[in-house]
């Protein structure tokens, strides 16, 4: 074992602008909408449109909304992500960096990181519970560009998805329970997914059929029925048909079927942002509740909570020697 290339973990996610204005939105939301993973429109179709139509009116509108959600130390994924690091790391007691898909730190940046402190095998963690092309296979993207930067590249082994891992499902429905525990228990409990185009996955793309796993086996560890408990897909944009239901129409729709009193939670993100705290737990309850919903409660991420770091470690176990 002493001759065994020293092991680091790199946790992985999507990413967020630098800070909540125009320009760094901007930036931001280029490289993201430039991958051809999350866009894959031909070049010379899309980037006049992303660049002469989509970033000079949206940047400004987003900024905005990531003002409303912007913490005093940063960016809430940001925030917490680093969390999850500090935590992670005197859990496993190894190096453990951060590396984001799009925006800083990159992932080059974790991988130099870890090999500064003498890693030469590297864990990679996708903090995408769900497997997606647009997520999960961006990151493996990401590392092939950063690798080829760099004189010399680690071993490195990639967990494709933990959709499943039942200590991801315990702590889905620990999270739940704690707040049935301290609000009580709604008509109704809500998964909401990122959404994807649905072409994605008429061609291949596995994502709703993780969805739908993770769903069925929440349901079965909360005892909850059909009529108790769905899922639906959110932050879909264009023309294009995405996977359906649409999280905003099932809010409309929600209050004539008798729902009054909803709580939501979104399985496929670890930490929160600007698609959960904005989009989910504002937007959306305006929604439901303008259709004739009484109560709305949003349940957080998993965050940098114990129980989420103790999966982070299940998951990561078969992989640390």
């Amino acid at each position: 074992m002493e001759n065994m290339p020293k092991q680091g973990i790199l946790l992985a996610n999507l990413g967020t602008p630098d800070e909540p204005t125009a320009p760094a939105v901007k930036r931001f939301l280029a490289q993201f909408l430039m991958d051809k993973r999350v866009v894959d429109l031909t070049r010379w179709l899309w980037c006049p449109i992303l660049h002469w139509v989509i970033l000079p009116i949206r940047s400004p509108k987003v900024a905005k909304l990531y003002q409303s959600v912007w913490m005093d130390e940063g960016s809430p994924l940001m925030v917490y992500s680093k969390l999850q690091v500090e935590s992670l790391r005197s859990a496993v007691n190894m190096p453990v960096e951060l590396g984001m898909t799009y925006g800083n730190p990159s992932l080059q940046d974790g991988v130099e990181r870890l090999m500064a402190q003498g890693c030469r095998e590297i864990i990679v963690l996708p903090l995408f519970p769900q497997y997606s092309s647009t997520t999960t296979a961006a990151v493996s993207d990401g590392l092939s560009k950063a690798f080829k930067n760099l004189p010399e590249i680690p071993g490195y082994t990639i967990i494709r998805d933990y959709h499943n891992h039942p200590m991801y499902i315990k702590a889905l429905a620990d999270s739940v329970r704690a707040h049935w525990q301290e609000h009580g228990q709604s008509d109704y409990l809500l998964c909401s997914y990122h959404g994807i185009p649905k072409r994605y996955a008429d061609n291949g793309d596995i994502y709703p059929q993780h969805c739908e796993e993770t769903t069925r086996l929440l349901a079965q560890e909360l005892g909850l029925t059909d009529t108790q408990m769905g899922m639906t897909y959110q932050s879909r944009f264009g023309r294009e048909e995405w996977l359906q239901p649409y999280t905003d129409e099932t809010m409309e729709a929600l209050p004539s079927r008798g729902i009054k009193n909803l709580q939501i939670i979104t399985p496929a993100f670890s930490v929160d942002c600007l698609e959960t705290l904005e989009e989910i737990a504002e937007e959306n309850r305006e929604i439901f509740m303008e259709a004739g919903g009484e109560g709305y409660q949003y349940i957080p991420c998993l965050n940098a909570s114990s129980s989420h770091i103790d999966m982070m470690n299940a998951v990561l176990k078969p992989y640390i020697r």
